[in-house]
């Protein structure tokens, strides 16, 4: 089993949401799975374009570390993400990341998938940004099990329980990975997005070669 957990900060070995991110991984560690650090702001990743081309061929023309990110994204069972909140966001590396991620949204490519997500901010919205964090990982395709935030104004003994809770968070995505826990809410959400999607593609599959050929392959027509 494979977790793979991205710090969006760019406040290197000084973040506190680097230390959710790695406690979450922590946990994981401990119930068995083989996991990964990456830390977003130490890779050259390119603002997305528009150009469409990954709809068309499945591939990024832009040449820098998204494609070994997202091949290691693609190629795990758990994604954890983590995120301070700047002016009521996740973080610009953070969002680098996900606008580079149209292509899988629109074939579901984190179908079967879990994760959860860890926040962090100076006085509020921690609890915003993780909501954020894993609905973008449901409207990929993923179930997730929880999120672990704090509010850096709370002082360090909030912020311990926040890191205590983000290692139990770890074990539980082991848990649910393991069970193929179910999630019939989210369930209902990943149909929904997944009809949408596939309708999106359809429509433009003259043209979206690449993604229609996903769905089709998928026994989808």
């Amino acid at each position: 089993m494979k977790i793979i957990g991205i710090n969006g900060s760019p406040r290197g070995q000084e973040s506190m949401t680097r230390r959710l991110v790695a406690a979450v991984l922590r946990g994981a560690e401990e119930a068995g799975a083989e996991t990964e650090f990456v830390d977003a702001a130490a890779l050259r990743i390119r603002p997305c374009s528009a150009c469409t081309l990954c709809y068309q061929t499945g591939e990024c023309p832009k040449q820098d570390d998204f494609a070994a990110l997202y091949e290691k994204m693609l190629g795990a069972d758990g994604v954890v993400f983590g995120s301070p909140n700047y002016i009521d966001n996740v973080s610009a590396q953070m969002k680098l990341v996900f606008d580079r991620m149209a292509d899988a949204i629109h074939c579901q490519l984190f179908a079967g998938k879990y994760g959860c997500a860890v926040a962090t901010a100076g006085g509020a919205g921690a609890d915003d940004i993780a909501a954020y964090l894993n609905h973008v990982l449901q409207v990929l395709g993923a179930d997730t099990v929880g999120a672990a935030s704090v509010e850096m104004v709370s002082g360090p003994e909030a912020f311990a329980a926040a890191e205590e809770k983000a290692f139990a968070l770890g074990k539980d995505l082991v848990a649910a990975i393991e069970t193929r826990r179910e999630y019939p809410d989210q369930a209902a959400l990943h149909a929904e997005v997944a009809a949408g999607m596939k309708a999106l593609v359809f429509a433009n599959k003259d043209v979206w070669k690449h993604q229609y050929g996903h769905w089709t392959s998928q026994g989808q027509n």
